[in-house]
């Protein structure tokens, strides 16, 4: 292998959590070491290494053929200044690419195969490909509950873990899949006011139009340094973080960034996801909200005893005390769909506005008394009662301001998209039904929620009775071309079923 040396050179290319090395064709080594495009690469300089997807370019503006470009992830990682002599030399291939190939030819994985699995995503050598095969090898239900258990395991031990040397550390996760579902930005101010440690970092959005903290950013920073929650925590007792920055199981946050463009969100995946961040985060105690519908990521009852089961067994096996409420997904929670309108709505709760959504409040606050009964002071069905008078007193209003000043507080401008069309009844009768699946995607093809200001905004709600020309819901855009596709999109399908007092019956009764 030829130890000829190249030039480092920063290329300012976000490419999230993948290493992308950039060679000219021109460049000697690129025909004398045999390298092609997208193959992996070691690059070495003053003993720090970083492995990386090589890419060929044409074009000496981004890099010379003395040079050798890298990403802003794998700069940051190799940690040397711009201009230094690298080495490169070909890259073995991971040598769990193996037992990923044997689980896609049906066969069972023991602990030690997902232990080497993680460890190679976590140290880069897997590209985007070859995580989407692994994750497309595990998804749907191709993992048996012991085999959850190890890749769970596996994804705990790849990063970091917090001690609070508390007892009772508490957390809570909604499985997703219920557009406008923000309760986690209610509960912990509430939990948080009531004394108890609620330290909630989040994900970004995978396959809706805003994840936790998406919709906090609005208001304050997210990415913080584990120095910074790690104090705020202490300070106020809660958090609502970017769970990305903190290294806590960082292989699920890379697994992300390819079930995101994919479009994949299998069980499996998802019960290890959650169940290895919480308990990296230094949770003790986990409450699950597990909405079922129709149009819900759960759609059957017994689907949702079945995956209540999972997260029992794996719970049990990691030594967390883990509680499940199986909850209304029939429709949207709340009025907004997107960022902004969301933390409109979460604001409006907690300032006990009186056109605050109903729905919302009444979830929140049943989840956030389930898990103040985790207090052991605190007797069995007097949780709901404390929660609310904590919401009523002003105090849950009082802690959330304390927790955006402590993470950031931002200039809050809570009005939506300029752009606005308003989706209208064809017909007279009462909203039976409403799509989230639907509406979710119509929020996304708005910019949600990479666009804040982007998203839905729902007028009638499940049993509402509507006239014809009636707003069903407005739907808010920043770009005209965003602003078309959701537009066709709500015409091709609203998402709303118009009928009769007796189908919303027999709704009701199904659920």
């Amino acid at each position: 292998m030829s130890n000829d040396n190249l030039q480092i050179r920063r290329i300012a290319i976000d490419t999230y959590h993948e290493n992308v090395a950039y060679m000219h064709r021109e460049c000697s080594m690129y025909r004398a070491e045999g390298f092609q495009a997208l193959s992996k690469i070691l690059v070495t300089a003053n003993g720090s290494k970083v492995l990386a997807v090589l890419n060929i370019v044409d074009d000496s503006s981004i890099v010379l053929a003395g040079e050798l470009g890298l990403s802003e992830q794998a700069f940051q990682q190799l940690n040397v200044a711009e201009g230094s002599l690298v080495t490169v030399n070909h890259a073995e291939n991971p040598k769990s690419m193996d037992a990923v190939r044997r689980k896609i030819n049906g066969e069972r994985l023991d602990q030690d195969d997902f232990n080497e699995i993680t460890n190679d995503i976590v140290e880069a050598r897997y590209s985007k490909m070859e995580m989407a095969a692994f994750l497309v090898a595990t998804g749907q239900n191709n993992l048996d509950r012991d085999e959850l258990f190890f890749l769970t395991r596996a994804m705990l031990r790849s990063g970091d873990t917090m001690n609070w040397h508390e007892a009772l550390v508490a957390d809570k996760h909604c499985i997703g899949g219920i557009p406008g579902n923000r309760t986690s930005m209610l509960v912990v101010p509430i939990v948080a006011a009531h004394g108890m440690l609620i330290p909630k970092t989040s994900s970004r959005a995978i396959t809706s139009p805003a994840g936790t903290a998406d919709t906090m950013e609005v208001l304050s920073e997210v990415n913080l340094s584990p120095e910074q929650l790690h104090d705020i925590i202490r300070q106020e007792r809660g958090c609502l973080a970017w769970g990305g920055t903190a290294k806590l199981a960082p292989v699920d946050d890379m697994l992300i960034s390819v079930e995101r463009p994919l479009g994949i969100d299998s069980q499996g995946q998802m019960v290890a996801s959650i169940l290895s961040k919480k308990l990296a985060a230094g949770s003790t105690h986990l409450l699950i909200d597990i909405p079922v519908g129709p149009t819900a990521k759960v759609r059957h009852m017994n689907q949702a005893l079945a995956l209540r089961k999972l997260f029992e067994f794996v719970g049990d096996r990691l030594n967390i005390h883990l509680e499940v409420m199986i909850t209304d997904g029939r429709q949207p929670v709340g009025r907004g769909i997107g960022p902004i309108l969301e933390a409109r709505d979460i604001m409006q709760v907690l300032q006990n506005d009186p056109d605050a959504p109903f729905d919302l409040r009444q979830k929140s606050l049943q989840l956030a008394g389930r898990i103040i009964e985790f207090d052991p002071d605190v007797r069995g069905g007097q949780g709901y009662a404390i929660a609310r008078d904590i919401l009523e007193s002003g105090r849950a209003g009082a802690k959330m301001n304390a927790l955006i000043r402590a993470q950031g507080a931002k200039v809050i401008d809570l009005h939506p998209g300029s752009l606005c069309h308003d989706v209208l009844a064809d017909s007279a009768g009462i909203v039976t039904s409403i799509d989230n699946f639907q509406m979710a995607k119509i929020a996304r093809l708005a910019g949600a929620p990479k666009i804040k200001k982007a998203g839905v905004d729902l007028v009638k709600k499940l049993g509402s009775p509507v006239e014809k020309g009636d707003v069903l819901y407005r739907i808010y855009a920043e770009f005209p071309t965003d602003f078309k596709f959701a537009q066709e999109a709500a015409m091709q399908n609203s998402g709303y079923t118009i009928g009769s007092e007796e189908q919303i019956i027999k709704s009701l009764i199904a659920f």
